[in-house]
């Protein structure tokens, strides 16, 4: 039975006319007229209250079940044929949302900037080379020593390789940057190995990569403040 078909004001008409609409087997358009009128008449709507009254028990028969993701969709598109997105544009979803690509790319921007300007705003503290090496020899001596600067310990070791100091006399280490006058860091003890700590002045000159030497020296080290014997070893600084 449709609408079409309802023309009379016989109850039987509204009454089947009811309970079509509390099952939801009209068509959409005959769904709206329904409503209407329920809205307009009264008796109509007490026809349409009481097929809900009687046909409730036939839904209690059957259990709640889980509908398939797939019937949502197809309602949808069937309700809403002009705005829901069309079965490629549901699969695609969040990667072809140009708004979602639009907001990857504003914030892989703010971040790469982030990146950028993060050195610039908090420049990093430069620090020294962890170790610094040199092979102290020169020519037509003997002497030869290995010198290992550590930064974090602040200190030359010194491996002697080879040569004798004279006796009454001492060997004694000097730092030389550029042009400037040598910088004595002490004399070197007796033995195979020694460690010279490094003044705070000389630290960063160490770590910047000058050159060591060794001079040969009265006992107890020059008395000037300057190399006043010959220069029996000498080497740059490098990184390991």
């Amino acid at each position: 039975m449709t609408l079409a078909e309802d023309n009379g004001p016989e109850r039987g008409g509204d009454d089947l006319l009811a309970a079509e609409y509390v099952l939801g087997v009209l068509s959409a358009d005959e769904r709206q007229i329904v409503s209407r009128r329920i809205d307009a008449d009264t008796d109509f709507a007490r026809l349409v209250d009481g097929w809900e009254v009687r046909l409730s028990p036939m839904a209690a028969a059957y259990p709640e079940i889980e509908p398939p993701a797939s019937v949502k969709t197809a309602l949808d598109r069937r309700l809403f044929a002009s705005t829901a997105p069309a079965p490629a544009e549901a699969r695609a979803g969040l990667w072809s949302s140009l708004a979602f690509w639009r907001g990857l790319a504003a914030a892989a921007v703010a971040a790469l900037a982030i990146y950028i300007a993060v050195p610039y705003l908090n420049p990093p503290v430069a620090q020294p080379q962890a170790r610094l090496v040199a092979s102290l020899t020169a020519d037509g001596s003997d002497v030869k020593y290995l010198a290992i600067y550590d930064a974090a310990h602040h200190e030359v070791g010194l491996s002697h390789v080879s040569g004798e100091r004279a006796a009454g006399k001492d060997f004694e280490l000097w730092m030389i940057e550029g042009k400037n006058p040598p910088v004595s860091m002490g004399v070197i003890p007796v033995g195979s190995t020694a460690h010279i700590v490094v003044s705070p002045a000389a630290q960063q000159k160490l770590a910047q990569g000058a050159v060591l030497a060794v001079s040969l020296e009265p006992a107890g080290g020059s008395p000037t403040g300057q190399p006043t014997g010959p220069v029996v070893a000498a080497g740059d600084l490098k990184s390991i």
